[in-house]
């Protein structure tokens, strides 16, 4: 007999405890909601085995509201009719407050941005009234050079970039017909959302 087997009851109660907890550190939405639906799950099962059934009809009620609400971000995802996207001045000051307030987070994931150069286009993904994405690119020609592709934290688990992509005619009346990326982003996820791979970067034929 191994102490586990002694304990097993216990561990199951505080792992979901944490995994609850946890839930809460997270900024992302959709892996909030996940996290915080999986520790409901557990804490359901712990509270069943104990006998505690106010507690089991109160995470009945949390899982059912999580579950509710990982549908409606599934179903929105790719829903153009939520993301719109707006093309900003380059000089524009809301678009230098967003750059600004998430200098730190951009460099994560794209080490080499410089900022935004005169002559670049620059658009925003908006979802409401609160900006999720901004995309920044460079003429070269008839082909758009990506020099900035940022999502905000709480929807790293989309790619609001699309709608650039594919929902949007913001780049083609522009007089693109091609988008290049930059060659060091770090996560790329462009094949999911029509690039072809062109050895380090990836191109999107409009």
């Amino acid at each position: 007999m191994t102490w586990l087997d002694d304990h097993w009851l216990d561990v199951l109660g505080w792992g979901g405890s944490a995994l609850l907890v946890y839930s809460l550190l997270q900024a992302r939405v959709l892996r909030f909601r996940t996290l915080n639906l999986a520790g409901c799950v557990v804490l359901l099962v712990f509270n069943a085995l104990v006998g505690v059934w106010p507690m089991v009809g109160m995470n009945i009620v949390l899982a059912a509201i999580n579950v509710r609400f990982i549908v409606k971000l599934l179903g929105e995802a790719h829903d153009e009719a939520v993301f719109e996207v707006l093309p900003v001045g380059t000089g524009d000051a809301y678009l230098a407050y967003v750059l600004r307030q998430h200098r730190a987070d951009i460099a994560r994931f794209q080490p080499d941005w410089d900022g935004v150069h005169e002559g670049d286009h620059a658009f925003v993904v908006q979802r409401g009234d609160e900006t999720v994405g901004v995309v920044v690119v460079r003429p070269d020609g008839d082909v758009a050079r990506l020099r900035l592709d940022y999502v905000t934290p709480r929807y790293r688990d989309f790619t609001p970039g699309e709608f650039v992509w594919r929902r949007s005619d913001a780049l083609r009346e522009l007089g693109y017909r091609h988008v290049l990326t930059a060659p060091n982003m770090v996560g790329a996820y462009y094949e999911h959302v029509g690039f072809r791979p062109n050895g380090r970067e990836f191109v999107l034929d409009l």
